[in-house]
């Protein structure tokens, strides 16, 4: 490795960093990030009367924080590569930390929308994170700490919600977010004393021009993806903002491919490696979210409707739950299978086991142990497709552009998310039945959404199925082998892939 390369320490970075002390602190700051995006979901149905604001205002308390996240992503990704990805971390989680103290102490809408917006910047903590681990964990744990980095974002999910709905239950709402905002700083401590820098930089300048084009691109279609229900899937409006978003992004790209430091290389995208691994979690992030969204609504329904459970929201929670720790445990598995395997194996076995799962859930959902047995079974495959997805995007990247790439694979993911969420609410919205007067997502509606769900987990297995039968330089990395390559090593090597 070169000198110029060579991952060193400086400043207050541990002479002789713990290969486990860093995966345990870049998995928590990883977990703390996710949970910010789920602390506010129990109070959102309160939020008009708390904020004295009408329900359609309040809820960009949750849309602020989702276009905030997509924008936020990709440029810290480029940024960490460029300037240091431990200095971009530290300031995501200083935002993050900041954004959680504005919330605790608002009263009105406006604050509160302010505080989301920064919470939703910290969102490339991830992979951030991710990038990190390649350039300073050693062979015999890249594999693991990877997988467990990646999966943060399922366990976060999964465990925010019954985390949320204790303390909105027993304490003041503002109580939520002093407490992210305590983690937050816990976060920023613990990376600032115990994570080194990382030397690894692509160096250049910043893409402004591309980043303001990504946002220029994001900000209208997630707006139409999120608000569409409200506005109207045929409304002007929406159909405006997804127009706009079409043209944006055409000459974004066209720009991007003729920058010499583009803020996304899109050359980089279109290898098969990358291209199907991006797409993967594009349909994961959908197969994520989607139990999510079943299960708290059948938990919640009264039982009179003959389907629904009739549990509070603390029960939704903690029905929740071991989803997250089984994604959390499914990583060492995941890793060991991409060592022996490689990762596309793992990839394929993750959406197979997601499709088992949604498959299943079409008739079990009658009883809280069914529900708590397919959201465990689905949580299994998302953290064998969450370990093994890092390992093919760094594999078929050079190492300079890990942060960048990393982010854009995360970007997808969340792109998934909100496309399942718009296309769930239509499927709600739509198949309902009457009970006493009011108009219920009917039975068939979830059943739908499951069958919708099953079929997207068997998309991402038939895209998983494309990708390279030898993907050397995954597998490669699955064992830390290629983790020390300089950035000249490493674009050489994935020269002509």
């Amino acid at each position: 490795m070169s000198e110029s390369t060579k991952p060193r320490t400086s400043g207050t970075s541990p002479a002789v960093p713990n290969p486990n002390v860093i995966v345990a602190v870049l998995a928590f700051a990883g977990i703390v990030v996710s949970l910010m995006q789920t602390l506010v979901i129990p109070i959102v149905p309160e939020l008009p009367k708390l904020l004295d604001a009408s329900a359609s205002d309040t809820a960009w308390a949750v849309t602020a924080t989702l276009l905030a996240a997509a924008v936020a992503t990709p440029i810290a990704g480029r940024l960490g590569d460029m300037y240091g990805k431990r200095r971009i971390l530290l300031t995501s989680l200083a935002v993050l930390t900041a954004g959680s103290a504005v919330v605790a102490l608002s009263e009105s809408l406006t604050p509160m929308i302010i505080g989301r917006l920064l919470q939703g910047l910290s969102a490339g903590v991830i992979p951030l994170g991710l990038s990190i681990m390649r350039d300073e964990l050693p062979a015999e744990r890249l594999g693991s700490g990877t997988a467990l980095m990646s999966a943060s974002l399922g366990i976060g999910a999964a465990l925010g919600l019954p985390i949320a709905a204790f303390v909105a239950d027993n304490f003041d709402w503002h109580t939520l977010f002093w407490a992210s905002a305590i983690m937050g700083a816990l976060g920023f401590l613990t990376v600032w004393r115990l994570v080194p820098e990382s030397q690894v930089r692509s160096g250049g300048r910043f893409d402004l021009v591309g980043g303001v084009g990504l946002a220029a691109g994001l900000v209208p279609m997630l707006l139409a993806i999120s608000k569409g229900g409200d506005w109207g899937w045929g409304s002007g409006t929406t159909l405006g903002l997804f127009a706009l978003a079409i043209v944006v992004f055409l000459i974004w790209g066209f720009y991007e491919l003729r920058a010499r430091q583009p803020l996304v290389d899109l050359r980089t995208t279109v290898r098969r490696q990358v291209l199907f691994a991006n797409l993967s979690a594009l349909v994961f992030g959908f197969s994520l979210f989607a139990v999510q969204l079943i299960v708290p609504q059948l938990l919640q329904l009264p039982e009179q409707t003959g389907y629904g459970l009739g549990e509070d929201l603390l029960t939704v929670g903690l029905v929740l739950a071991p989803q997250g720790l089984i994604v959390m445990f499914s990583a060492p598995l995941s890793s060991k299978i991409s060592q022996s395997r490689g990762p596309k194996t793992t990839l394929m076995i993750g959406a197979l086991i997601v499709a088992i799962g949604y498959g299943l859930n079409i008739f079990l959902m009658s009883e809280i142990w069914q529900l708590i047995l397919v959201s465990c079974i689905i949580g299994a495959g998302i953290g064998f497709a969450y370990g093994a997805l890092p390992l093919l995007i760094m594999g078929g990247v050079p190492v300079n552009e890990t942060a960048a790439a990393n982010a854009f694979n995360t970007l997808l993911r969340s792109i998934g998310t909100s496309i399942a969420s718009a296309a769930s609410g239509v499927i709600l919205a739509q198949m309902t039945t009457d009970f006493a007067g009011h108009a219920l997502p009917s039975e068939n509606s979830f059943k739908a959404i499951m069958g919708i769900g099953c079929g997207a987990a068997l998309i991402a297995l038939l895209l998983a199925s494309f990708l390279p039968r030898h993907t050397k330089s995954a597998q490669a990395l699955a064992h830390g082998a290629d983790s020390t390559a300089t950035p000249s090593e490493q674009a050489h090597a994935h020269k002509g892939a």
